[in-house]
C-alpha cells in the first residue's frame, strides 16, 4: 500500500468512525475517591487506637508506629479484594518522568497446598524491585542490584482499573541498598521537611506561639496533544520519538486563533468526560478542561493539593491521559514540541506554602504593604530564585524542553520573577528605604447597565515569565509537558528553605541585638531587594532588550540542556542541597549523570530516526516522483510538448543535499571520543541537532514538491485537522 493510500484509508476511517457514546453522567459525590484506601475507609475499617495513629501520621508527619502495620495491611487488603484486585504493586518514580511498578500477589499457598489470600505488614512496608535495573547514576552497578521499596503513608493507596482487572497501587520511595535515594520521590519528602523546619522558625520569630506543620501546595496544568491513532501509527517518529522529525506546516496552522476556548470537539469531549470520571474516582480534583492554542492541543488543570500528593496524581494524570486516549483511537501525545513551527505543551506548576494554623503563606491580602508575614516570605522566594536561578533552569532541562523555552509560547531561558504591578511598587518602597502603602485593586466597570461591576486584580499577569506571582501563589510556566512535577517541587522547596533559614538567622541576631522586630524586618527586606533585585521582571520575556538588560543584570541564559546541567555539578548547589538534608553530594552526582545520559540518548534515538527514515521512507518517495516526471517529460516531448525541467532539476537538488547532509550526520554519530560528558552534550547540541535539522529542511521542501499520492508520511494537515 502507498503512503497516500495508507493516509486515505486512515482519514476515511476517522471520518466513518461511530463515535464512542458518554457514559451517563454520573454524580460527583457517587464517583469522589471510590478507588482510594482514604481516610474515611481507614476509619471504616480500621480500629480506633490504630486509625488515630495513622491519621496523625499523614497529618502531622510523625513516625507511624511500626506495630500498626500488620493491622493496616490486612484491612487494606481486604478492601482491595472487594473492589477485584488479586494483585498489589508498589509504585514509585525512578530518576525519569515515567512511573514503575513492581506486582504481587496476594497469594499465599499452604502446606496442604490450598492458597489464602495474604498481606502482612512488612509486604505493604517494604519492597525489592532491581536497584540496578532502573537509572541511578553509578550509585548502584549491575552487580550490586539490591534496592528497596519503602511504604509513602502520606500519601493514599489506590486500586486501578485496567482492561485486565483491578490492582492495589501502594505509593513508595525507591532507595538503594546503601540508602541514597534512586527516585524523585524520596527528595520531595525530605524538600518539605527542611522547608517546614525554616518555615517553623521563621513564624515564631514572627510572634505566632501556635505553628502547624508547613507544607507546599501544588497545582499543575496539564497540556497535551491528541492524534488519531491511524496516523500516530504510521509516523515512526512519533511511536519512538513523541514528536515529529519531519513535516511541513499546513496552510493553515493556529494563526487565526479559532482554536482556543473554541467549542471542545465533540470526539475529544466524551475522552475528556472518561478522563475525569477516572481522575475522580483516583481522588484527583480535575477542576478545568479546554482547547489550548493549538489545533489538537487541550489542557486539563486540577485544584491545589499537598505537594507529595499533587505529585503523584499527577503521574496518574499523565497515565491516564495516554491509557484512555487509545481507548478512543487517540494517541496522547507529552512531548514538548510534538509539531515544529506549532505551539508546543507545558505544564505550569502553580506552588504555594502554607499550613493549618497561618492559612496560606503567600495570600498577600488586601493591603500588601501591612501583611509582614506575606512580604517576609514573598522576599524569601525573591532571594532564592535569584540565587539559584540556574538550579531553576536545570530543574526543567530535558532534550525535549529545549524546542519550547525561549519560543513565543513559553517563557525564555532566562529565571526571572513577575510579581505584577502592585507588589513591584511594595518591593520598589522597600528598596528606597520604607512602605507607605500599596496600589488598591480598583472596580471594572463595562459601561453597559445591564453588566456586573466587579473588583479587577491590582496586577496584570505576564505569560512570559518563567515565575510568575499570579494572586496567592508562584507560577513555574517553564516546566515540561511530560516531566514529573517533583524536581521543580524539589528545588522550590529547597531553595525557599534556604532562603527562610537566611531570614531566621538575621532576625534572631537582630533581634539579640535588641533591634524592634518590624525594623529588623525592613532591614532584612532591603538587603534582598539591594542584593537579588535583579531578578524581578515585568515587561515582555521575548524582546531583544529584555535578553540585553538580563545580562547586565547577570542573570544566566542557559538555552540549552547541554548549558544547564551543568548548574548541578556547581558546588554552591551541592552545599545547598547537602545543608538542607536533601540530597547528599552523591546523589546529586547521580542526578547529573542520569539526566545526562538522559538528554544523549534522546538525541540519538531522534539522529537514528531522521537517518532511518530519510533513507527508508522520504528518499524512495522522492526518488519514485522524479522517475514519474522524468518518463513523463520524455513521453510528452516525442509528441512534441516540451515541459520546463525546472520543477525535477528542484527536485533532484533537493534529494542530493538531503542525502548528503544525511552521510555527514551518518558521520558526526561515529564520533565518541569525549573527554568530558559536558563536552558531548556540547557536541550534541552544537553538531548533531543541527545536522538533524539540515535534513529536515530539505525533507519538508521536498514534501512541498512530491506529489500527494507518493508522499510516505501522514501530514501535519491531517494529524492536527482530522479528528
Amino acid at each position: 500500500m502507498s503512503g497516500n493510500q495508507s493516509r486515505v484509508q486512515a482519514i476515511s476511517q476517522i471520518v466513518n468512525r461511530k463515535l464512542t457514546p458518554a457514559k451517563p453522567p454520573k454524580r460527583l459525590e457517587d464517583m469522589w475517591a471510590t478507588d482510594v484506601f482514604s481516610l474515611s475507609q481507614m476509619q471504616e475499617r480500621l480500629p480506633k487506637n490504630i486509625f488515630k495513629s495513622v491519621k496523625n501520621t499523614i497529618q502531622t508527619g510523625q513516625t507511624l508506629d511500626p506495630s500498626v502495620a500488620d493491622v493496616i495491611a490486612v484491612a487494606m487488603k481486604d478492601w482491595a479484594i472487594s473492589k477485584g484486585a488479586l494483585y498489589y504493586a508498589h509504585v514509585f518514580y525512578p530518576l525519569t518522568n515515567s512511573t514503575a511498578e513492581k506486582h504481587d500477589g496476594f497469594i499465599s499457598v499452604q502446606s496442604d497446598g490450598s492458597v489464602i489470600s495474604e498481606f502482612a505488614g512488612k509486604l505493604l512496608v517494604q519492597g525489592e524491585p532491581d536497584g540496578s535495573s532502573f537509572p541511578n547514576g553509578g550509585i548502584r552497578s549491575t552487580a550490586a542490584a539490591r534496592g528497596y521499596t519503602a511504604w509513602d503513608v502520606t500519601s493514599p493507596a489506590y486500586v486501578m482499573e485496567t482492561d485486565n482487572g483491578m490492582t492495589l497501587c501502594i505509593p513508595t520511595v525507591f532507595i538503594s541498598w546503601t540508602g541514597e535515594a534512586l527516585d524523585k520521590k524520596t527528595p520531595l519528602l525530605r524538600s518539605i521537611a527542611a522547608m517546614n523546619k525554616a518555615a517553623t522558625r521563621v513564624l515564631k520569630l514572627l510572634g505566632n506561639t501556635e505553628v502547624a506543620p508547613v507544607n507546599s501546595s501544588c497545582g499543575a496544568e496539564q497540556e497535551y496533544f491528541l492524534v488519531d491513532s491511524n496516523f500516530a501509527n504510521n509516523r515512526p517518529d512519533l511511536l519512538l520519538a513523541g514528536r515529529t522529525l519531519f513535516g511541513k506546516p499546513p496552510a493553515k496552522g493556529q494563526q487565526f486563533d479559532d482554536h482556543y476556548f473554541g467549542a471542545i470537539p465533540e470526539r475529544v469531549q466524551v475522552f475528556m468526560q472518561e478522563v475525569e470520571e477516572r481522575m475522580y474516582r483516583l481522588g484527583i480534583p480535575a477542576k478545568t478542561r479546554h482547547n489550548e492554542v493549538a489545533p489538537g492541543q487541550f489542557e486539563i488543570a486540577p485544584f491545589f493539593e499537598a505537594a507529595n500528593v499533587a505529585s503523584d496524581h499527577q503521574q496518574l494524570t499523565m497515565t491516564i491521559l495516554r491509557n484512555t486516549a487509545k481507548k478512543h483511537g487517540f494517541v496522547c501525545l507529552l512531548h514538548e514540541k510534538p509539531f515544529a513551527g506549532i505551539n508546543g505543551s507545558g505544564k505550569h506548576v502553580n506552588w504555594s506554602v502554607g499550613n493549618a494554623t497561618q492559612g496560606n503563606l503567600l495570600d498577600p491580602g488586601d493591603t500588601p504593604h501591612s501583611n509582614i508575614q506575606f512580604l517576609v516570605f514573598c522576599g524569601a522566594v525573591i532571594r532564592g530564585v535569584h540565587k539559584y536561578g540556574s538550579l531553576l533552569r536545570a530543574v526543567v532541562a530535558t532534550a525535549s524542553n529545549d524546542h519550547r523555552l525561549g519560543a513565543n509560547e513559553a517563557p525564555p531561558a532566562i529565571i526571572s520573577v513577575y510579581l505584577g504591578s502592585q507588589l513591584e511598587d511594595i518591593f520598589e518602597q522597600i528598596s528606597q528605604g520604607g512602605v507607605k502603602g500599596s496600589k488598591s485593586r480598583g472596580i471594572m466597570n463595562l459601561g453597559v447597565e445591564t453588566l456586573p461591576t466587579f473588583m479587577k486584580d491590582a496586577g496584570d499577569r505576564n505569560r512570559t515569565s518563567p515565575f510568575a506571582f499570579t494572586g496567592n501563589r508562584f507560577e513555574f510556566r517553564a516546566v515540561g509537558s511530560g516531566q514529573s512535577v517533583s524536581g521543580p517541587l524539589v528545588a522550590m522547596n529547597t531553595i525557599l528553605a534556604d532562603s527562610l533559614d537566611w531570614v531566621a538567622n538575621k532576625l534572631e541576631s537582630d533581634l539579640a541585638k535588641g533591634t524592634e522586630l518590624n525594623a529588623a524586618i525592613q532591614t532584612l527586606l532591603k538587603e534582598v531587594m539591594d542584593e537579588h533585585g535583579a531578578v524581578l521582571f515585568g515587561g515582555n520575556g521575548y524582546s531583544e532588550e529584555w535578553h540585553k538588560m538580563a545580562e547586565e543584570r547577570g542573570l544566566a541564559n542557559l538555552r540549552t540542556t547541554a548549558d544547564a546541567l551543568s548548574a548541578l555539578k556547581e558546588g554552591y548547589i551541592e552545599d545547598l542541597f547537602e545543608k538542607t538534608g536533601v540530597l547528599t553530594p552523591v546523589e546529586l552526582e547521580s542526578r547529573y549523570d542520569v539526566y545526562a545520559e538522559q538528554y544523549l540518548l534522546a538525541i540519538e534515538v531522534e539522529a537514528k530516526l531522521v537517518l532511518s527514515m530519510t533513507k527508508t521512507l522520504i528518499y524512495p518517495a522522492a526518488v519514485s516522483y522524479l522517475s514519474e516526471l522524468s518518463s513523463t517529460i520524455s513521453k510528452l516531448k516525442e509528441i512534441g510538448i516540451e515541459l520546463e525541467k525546472e520543477t525535477a532539476e528542484k527536485v533532484a537538488a533537493l534529494v542530493k543535499s538531503m542525502m548528503d547532509t544525511a552521510s555527514n550526520l551518518t558521520d558526526a554519530l561515529t564520533k565518541h571520543d569525549f573527554a568530558t560528558t559536558d563536552e558531548h552534550m556540547q557536541y550534541a547540541s552544537q553538531t548533531i541537532r543541527p545536522l538533524m535539522d539540515e535534513v529536515r529542511q530539505y525533507a519538508d521542501a521536498l514534501e512541498g514538491e512530491v506529489a500527494d499520492d507518493l508522499w510516505p508520511l501522514p501530514t501535519y494537515q491531517e494529524m492536527l485537522f482530522v479528528k
